[in-house]
């Protein structure tokens, strides 16, 4: 697989989990998935993790994943590459997972310390990603093992934080986040 097919795969194969952070953020509001209560002293996630953004977030990711799944051939051959399909339990896992990777990381903030918005270097660019992937490989590892090579879990490691970061600047700067991280 050549290099440009390669980043081309890897963007495609994550673009299901790359946007449910994002669509959870324009979401926003609601009931908070702790419903306000602590552990230790501390908020289980906070306020920012909402029964709202997570159900968005899943059917924002899980539509894309299914308009790729209609469009791929074309824009694969339009690009002279195949990109991977779709199953339908991927269809899921990989934005579910997604939003699961952020609330695990905003439980991982709380215990340690860090308030709402605090950064949280590597696990802030890296959750989502890794529960994601994890998810679809559960529930479907053939589809996964033949899509995700080593090097296009390369490409995702390099991508993902220089993406995280660019979004969440832009998100910032639009003002619909507080932070730029």
């Amino acid at each position: 697989m050549a290099v440009l097919e390669t980043i081309v795969v890897a963007f495609w194969a994550m673009l299901p989990a790359y946007v449910p952070n994002n669509a959870a953020v324009l979401a926003g509001g609601g009931r908070p998935i702790d419903g306000g209560r602590t552990w230790g002293g501390r908020r289980i996630l906070g306020d920012g993790k909402t029964w709202r953004g997570t159900a968005v977030g899943t059917a924002v990711g899980a539509a894309l994943a299914l308009l790729l799944n209609a469009i791929g051939s074309d824009v694969g051959s339009a690009l002279g590459v195949s990109l991977p399909t779709f199953p339908p339990a991927v269809v899921i896992a990989l934005p579910f997972g997604a939003m699961l990777g952020d609330i695990l990381a905003s439980f991982l903030k709380r215990r340690t310390g860090r308030e709402r918005g605090a950064a949280f270097p590597g696990v802030d660019q890296l959750d989502f990603v890794v529960v994601s992937l994890a998810l679809a490989f559960l529930v479907e590892p053939g589809w996964f093992l033949e899509t995700f090579t080593l090097p296009v879990l390369a490409v995702i490691v390099i991508i993902t934080p220089v993406l995280h970061v660019t979004t969440n600047v832009i998100a910032y700067k639009l003002g619909l986040k507080n932070e730029p991280w």
